[in-house]
Parts: C-alpha cells; sequence; structure tokens
C-alpha cells in the first residue's frame, strides 16, 4: 500500500455507511481523488429491512444497500479500505490519518481535506443474543425508520434521561399496547410526564429493568428488579448515544449533547478543511439525511479544493462508466 503514504488525496472519508459512501460517489464524479476507510461497524449493517429509505418499494435490507453504494463507488473508481483510522492530525498543511488495516500495519495517510462519516455508539443494556434479536426484528433501534413496521404489535419502550417519555408517546401513533420501563433506582418521570403516559394509555412499569431475555420464538422478555418478567413482540432500548466523534474532538471541533459535531449549512466543522454527516453531527439520524447531507458536503469540499483541471482528450463517443451493480 506504498501508494496510500505516497499521494496527497484531495479526501480522506473516515467512515463506509451510507453518508459516507454517498460523499466518496459523489467526489468520484468530480474527479477528486479519495480514499474511504471502514471499520465495519456501520449502524446500517444491522437494519433487517429499511422500508423508508426512497426508491426501494419493497424494502432493502441494509447490507444490501451497503453493497450496492460500494459498487456504485468501484463503477467510478473508488474503494473502501477495511480498517480503522486511529489518529487524525495537522502536519504542514495536510491532514495525517494513521490508517491501521486488517493486518495491523499501520499507515500515514495525508489529505487536503478529511469528511468525518463515523456514526454514533448507542448506550447499552443487558440484552440476550442483542444481534440476533436485532437481525429479526424483536429489538429496534429506530422508532422514526420502523414505527409503522410494528404497527398494532406488543411494544415495550425504556426511559432515559434526556427523554423519558417522548418515545413511548411517538410509538402511540403505531400501535395502541405500549409499556414503558423504568431503568434508574427512583422513577425519571416527573408528575407532568406521568400525566402524559397515562392521557395517552401507556402503561409504566417503575420496577427498574435489569435485562432482557428472549424467548424460543424470539420475542423479548423484559425482566425487572421486582422479579417479574413480560413478554412483547418488539423492544425499543432508546437509551440515548453518544458519536463517534474522538477524531474530530483531538483537532479541536466544537462538540454539542452526546458528543455530536456542530457543523455549518455546509457540513463545514469549525476546523477549517474537516467535515461532518450523518449520526455523528447535530440532527435527526436518517440515511436519508446522511445522504444529503453528503451531497452537500462533498460539493462544498470540490469547491474548496483547488480546481480538478482535466486535460484536453479527444472525444469520445461514450462516458459510460464499467462495471455493474
Amino acid at each position: 500500500m506504498s501508494e496510500l503514504t505516497e499521494h496527497v488525496f484531495d479526501t480522506l472519508v473516515i467512515g463506509g455507511g451510507p453518508g459516507g459512501l454517498t460523499a466518496a460517489i459523489y467526489l468520484r464524479r468530480f474527479t477528486r481523488n479519495v480514499v474511504v476507510i471502514d471499520k465495519g461497524n456501520s449502524r446500517a449493517s444491522l437494519i433487517p429491512v429499511s422500508h423508508n429509505y426512497p426508491g426501494f418499494p419493497d424494502g432493502v435490507p441494509g447490507t444490501k444497500l451497503l453493497e450496492r453504494l460500494s459498487c456504485q463507488l468501484g463503477n467510478y473508481g473508488g474503494e473502501v479500505l477495511s480498517g480503522e483510522v486511529t489518529d487524525l492530525r495537522l502536519d504542514d498543511g495536510h491532514f495525517v490519518g494513521d490508517y491501521v488495516d486488517d493486518d495491523g500495519e499501520t499507515h500515514a495517510i495525508r489529505a487536503l481535506t478529511v469528511l468525518i462519516a463515523t456514526g454514533v455508539a448507542d448506550a447499552g443494556l443487558p440484552i440476550e443474543n442483542w444481534r440476533e434479536a436485532v437481525a429479526s426484528g424483536a429489538v429496534r433501534l429506530c422508532p422514526v425508520c420502523d414505527g409503522f413496521d410494528v404497527m398494532d404489535r406488543r411494544i415495550a419502550v425504556v426511559t432515559n434521561e434526556t427523554n423519558p417519555v417522548g418515545h413511548a408517546l411517538f410509538m402511540r401513533s403505531f400501535s395502541a399496547d405500549v409499556t414503558l420501563f423504568d431503568r434508574g433506582e427512583e422513577s425519571m418521570l416527573s408528575d407532568e410526564d406521568r400525566k402524559q403516559v397515562e392521557a395517552a394509555g401507556v402503561r409504566y412499569v417503575e420496577s427498574p429493568l435489569l435485562g432482557v431475555s428472549m424467548s424460543d420464538n424470539m420475542n423479548p422478555i423484559l425482566n425487572t428488579a421486582d422479579g417479574e418478567s413480560r413478554e412483547f413482540d418488539v423492544f425499543y432500548p432508546m437509551l440515548g448515544e453518544t458519536a463517534r466523534s474522538a477524531l474530530a474532538s483531538a483537532l479541536g471541533v466544537e462538540t454539542a449533547e452526546c458528543d455530536k459535531i456542530v457543523v455549518d449549512d455546509h457540513q463545514r466543522t469549525s476546523v477549517p478543511g474537516l467535515y461532518a454527516i450523518g449520526d455523528v453531527v447535530r440532527g435527526l439520524n436518517q440515511i436519508a439525511v446522511a445522504a444529503g447531507q453528503a451531497a452537500i458536503a462533498a460539493t462544498s469540499i470540490h469547491n474548496a479544493l483547488p480546481w480538478a483541471l482535466r486535460p484536453k482528450v479527444e472525444m469520445q463517443e461514450s462516458r459510460e462508466v464499467s462495471g455493474s451493480c
């Protein structure tokens, strides 16, 4: 991989989820020299089937969407390198990212600009067979994404510190059978919160939630401190999240709640040349939103970089890209 360390890229994209891949596609179509590094932990890979991403009337599995985006990038000469960027710094006017590949080798990648698309890490709760539960749709992470898909199911939601009852009330649009569990030794609900859930017909279990096991048919069973176990069709943990923004923070970028990166209307951070998109920035965590931000960021990056002046070539009948997805 000597070309990685000998070359100065126009853009280093950190994160190969839908946002990072979309941005890389745009940048390659702008004839920019781009390298994408992906650790393989995109939230999109956990989605069994997404029904709210435009253009897929029958839905699309998260892994399939990532495969198609990677293939589309490949059609324009781009690729995704597996591994992790462990350090990001500025050196002599360039960004330098330490890329550790799957063999443990470290490569210093230099770039004029960097796009952070690293997403978020969900707060944890003891859930038996967590990945299998998510893959089956028994445990879900995004009410906005798939509330419609659990219409009239038995739904369990747990409180969190920043929004104790909001998610339970949100789910009442999709089912009359919603139960809200507390997770603290003391109730997180104010008197006004209790009035809201009661008025909405949401059941409230005040005994702290200790963990979640799975039945033989992969239904979530919520176990509380009072010794009770209650079975549901769907469980939304909703315990909060933390943005994977450590690389950007080390450069001094401005961050907000949950370590989210603050950006302007062009997806620029407070550090010149450093951009961010997707769940790692403040806003609505949606693939469609990340794709829109990717288009904005890529165009802004292209316009900020020195112009890529194309040499004169003989006219060709077709400029179709090779490859097929």
